[in-house]
């Protein structure tokens, strides 16, 4: 039904199961009294003051906004949520001359926003390669992807945004916040938004970015994996020195030759075939080519064991699943190279709301390589039954290079001096119980940090808010006396309070981790 606060789906029309969840099938059990899809600022505007207005029991009080629908936790989808603001139809972007800057709308999916940004300007932006993941979350949390390191993370690049907020009165008021602000209190809008998390200081309906990077004429790229089955313990801790050394020595200073290669490692879990890696670089770099031969001599070195082709999917990636080996003893000669008549980091994919499998998820930054108990950790949980299929990886990511060149108090993101991040990933069937796999994932994560999570230190410096984890606000799983908001916001979190006072006194926006009051 269309409204002036866009369209209304209640229970019982055919639209409402599909919209009334996310992408992970964990949560299943909101029951909202509707979904509401604006298709413009005005119309969340609207939309927000109505929801505002109705009347709510304490049980079922909670208004929540949905861009892609890729968050993991239930901070959208919950039994105590009552109305679902949607933004996927405000899939929008245009060059702004006024603002002197690209402008996009908060539910435009990364996919769409990397094909409209390369057309019209011929620039991009360093996010992520998972297509249909929305820009109103990604960015918010300080999305970073396969050119981060040459180019840094997508807050880097924020120049203003536009948020409904809700005064102290109840009242809703939309608010364009800038990067040059003189009013303390917008910068600090302007700021909550550049790592802050999305769904804690209102609705962000538009963003503009500046001085956005040219996009790579092409990139070379290559993947392949060691067969579980070649790989014994001495191997693996091989490899993942390897990795982490290589990434310590390569960290983009000055004269780094590789600061703008991407790597990754997928950790699988020893049921299924293979470890996976693979590189991206820039091929406008000089020696790209040389460049990426050279990390798979690295990374390979004194292993004893070649790379094959890749052929199983990581995760929720399937994209890294097609491409060429790494290794000169294959076809490593063919490393693809991607002309960009089309985005680069990704392949067109049906823009699906969800999928039939469940996934919990869990992040840490590394400022050194994986110490050796580390390493110990993944392996036993890694090789743990192996005849039990276990759609498990442990995924560590490049980092550092660009993204470091800011101090920790540029943006809301706090890790301005990592070089490597980990998500601990696993997945299972919609239809099968869970507890299995969450015990082995929080038993894996528990036995690879000291207290159970990544407490800042020389090594490790806590988590990343876009992979949310509501077991580190369990003293079960965290005992380590640091709370939650330090491991993802470390000492920027104070700041991050000040502007939810300011913008949200009366805590509309609020989930299991949301900054609070």
């Amino acid at each position: 039904m269309a409204h002036r606060g866009g369209i209304k789906i209640g229970p019982g029309e055919p639209r409402y199961e599909v919209l009334r969840r996310g992408f992970n099938a964990r949560w299943l059990a909101a029951r909202p009294d509707y979904i509401r899809l604006p298709r413009s600022s005005a119309e969340v505007k609207t939309a927000l003051q109505e929801a505002l207005d109705e009347p709510a029991s304490p049980e079922r009080s909670r208004i929540t906004i949905r861009s892609g629908g890729h968050c993991y936790e239930d901070f959208v989808c919950a039994p105590d949520v009552r109305v679902i603001i949607d933004l996927s139809l405000m899939d929008g972007a245009h060059v702004d001359d006024g603002m002197g800057a690209f402008c996009m709308e908060a539910g435009l999916t990364l996919g769409q926003f990397y094909k409209k940004m390369y057309q019209r300007t011929g620039k991009t932006l360093p996010g992520g390669s998972w297509s249909t993941v929305a820009l109103g979350g990604h960015v918010t949390g300080g999305g970073f992807g396969l050119l981060s390191r040459q180019h840094g993370l997508t807050v880097d690049y924020l120049y203003a945004v536009e948020v409904a907020v809700v005064d102290r009165t109840g009242t809703v008021e939309l608010v364009t916040a800038t990067r040059d602000d003189d009013d303390p209190d917008l910068k600090d809008l302007w700021w909550a938004h550049t790592g802050g998390g999305g769904g804690n200081f209102g609705i962000v309906t538009r963003m503009w970015f500046r001085d956005l990077p040219q996009a790579p004429r092409s990139v070379l790229s290559a993947m392949g994996g060691w067969r579980w089955e070649e790989i014994d313990e001495d191997r693996f801790r091989c490899i993942v020195g390897n990795f982490g050394a290589f990434f310590e020595e390569h960290q983009g200073g000055p004269g780094d030759e590789y600061a703008a290669l991407f790597g990754i490692l997928t950790l699988n879990h020893a049921s299924q075939p293979q470890i996976g890696l693979m590189a991206q670089i820039d091929s406008g770099v000089p020696n790209a080519r040389e460049l990426i031969r050279n990390f798979e001599r690295e990374i390979n070195q004194g292993v004893g064991r070649e790379l094959h082709p890749l052929t199983v999917a990581i995760g929720e990636h399937p994209v890294f699943a097609a491409g060429e080996v790494l290794g000169e003893h294959a076809t490593f000669g063919r490393v693809r190279e991607e002309l960009l008549a089309v985005p680069w980091t990704v392949t067109e994919k049906v823009s699906a709301p969800h999928n039939a499998k469940c996934g919990k998820h869990k992040s840490a930054y590394m400022r050194k390589a994986l110490p050796a108990e580390q390493v110990t950790a993944l392996w036993r949980s890694l090789t743990e039954d192996r005849g039990t299929r276990r759609e498990a990886v442990v995924q560590i990511d490049s980092y550092g290079s660009a993204v470091n060149r800011l101090k920790p108090d540029d943006t809301a993101v706090v890790q301005r001096d990592s070089i490597m991040k980990l998500q601990h990933q696993i997945y299972w069937p919609a239809d099968q119980d869970g507890t299995d796999h969450l015990r082995w994932i929080r038993t894996l994560y528990r036995n690879m940090y000291h207290g159970g999570v990544p407490v800042p230190n020389e090594v490790t410096d806590g988590c990343y808010i876009n992979y949310p984890d509501t077991d580190l606000n369990d003293s079960a799983w965290n005992t380590s006396g640091v709370p939650w908001f330090t491991l993802y916001y470390g000492a920027n979190y104070p700041r991050l309070q000040r502007a939810k006072r300011r913008w949200d006194p009366g805590n509309v926006f609020r989930h299991g981790q949301s900054v609070e009051l």
